[in-house]
């Protein structure tokens, strides 16, 4: 049935018919009841463009990402998209995915806005500075950040402890007695790789152990970079015991080149990846790990924010920060001599 053959049996003009369907407070309880019985027992479903020239929604969220094929190759990544769906389905709302030019997302993000396609938007891997968060505050446009900034305090979003994450994997290597600790990082412009940085300076600092700049390899944010990483580390006249990566896409290239080159992760030397390996990677070990529990509901809490947010909630009472926990694996262990 349209909007019309539901006002023409109930003999009810269309104005209070669509205002009925859409909630509007000075309809009464009774018109409401029947209006939304007729549509049900009609199989009504409202026209998007019309509902939202009346409403001023959209009824979607919204997310803008460069994809490259690492994101395609990241379950992480997969799930977490799957569970904001879901979330938002719920609700008779759309996820809308677009893809953005790499060093030009500016640019996708004032089409989206000028031509309100979106009600909102999920903003993910922030940047340190991060020019997309300072625009959509400029607009006063509703958004959700997956990570945080340098300056997080004005807008809503969900993150992980990263400090204190990567802290934890160089007390845990510390406490098998490793000194000479490496870091391959994904670059510190994400704000995750910057804070996992710190976590890194932090544990070494706690532990007065000096910290080796040979032992710092930046820029690692696939499985090529972190082949190429791995066997830099391992051609230094004194190469660490045990290596530390902050991504689980650079980990894939650094297990591959311990394979090629004959080593054991765990016996020869020690290993642990940020966000784990996903789980069709053939390494032949299990990998310890700093994880982000509940990983599966990041998607949902993203989209239960997003809610929230459109319904008028505060957005500085939208900051979640959950915590990270180790996964123990065999792929490190006791210092060798």
């Amino acid at each position: 049935m349209s909007l019309k053959e539901i006002a023409k049996t109930l003999g009810l003009s269309v104005t209070t018919v669509s205002r009925a369907l859409n909630g509007y407070p000075e309809v009464s309880e009774k018109t409401r009841s029947l209006v939304m019985a007729a549509a049900k027992a009609g199989d009504y479903s409202p026209n998007p463009q019309a509902r939202s020239l009346v409403t001023g929604r959209m009824d979607a969220v919204g997310i803008i990402y460069p994809i490259s094929r690492n994101d395609l190759g990241d379950p992480s990544f997969l799930e977490t998209i799957a569970s904001l769906a879901v979330r938002l389905d719920q609700e008779d709302m759309d996820l809308v995915i677009s893809s953005a030019v790499v060093g030009d997302e500016l640019r996708a993000y004032r089409r989206m806005i000028s031509r309100r396609r979106v009600d909102g938007l999920i903003v993910a891997q922030t940047q340190v500075h991060d020019p997309r968060l300072d625009y959509l505050l400029e607009q006063k446009f509703p958004f959700v950040a997956y990570g945080r900034s340098a300056a997080c305090e004005r807008y809503p979003w969900f993150d992980f402890d990263n400090r204190a994450g990567l802290k934890m994997a160089v007390d845990r290597l510390l406490s098998f007695g490793h000194r000479r600790i490496a870091l391959i990082s994904a670059p510190t412009t994400f704000n995750f790789a910057a804070q996992r940085r710190a976590g890194y300076l932090a544990g070494l600092a706690e532990a007065a152990i000096a910290v080796n700049p040979a032992y710092i390899v930046d820029d690692v944010f696939d499985r090529r970079s972190g082949y190429g990483a791995m066997k830099q580390l391992l051609a230094l006249e004194q190469p660490p015991t045990a290596v530390i990566v902050d991504n689980n896409l650079g980990g894939i290239g650094v297990m591959r080149a311990l394979l090629d080159i004959g080593l054991v992760a765990g016996r020869d030397l020690s290993v642990i990846i940020y966000d784990s390996l996903p789980p069709d990677t053939l390494v032949g070990t299990t990998v310890t790990s700093v994880i982000q529990p509940a990983a599966g509901k990041i998607g949902q809490q993203l989209a239960e924010m997003m809610l929230a947010l459109l319904a008028g909630e505060d957005p500085t009472r939208l900051q979640v920060l959950w915590q990270p926990e180790i996964q123990a694996g065999a792929s490190d262990g006791p210092c060798p001599r």
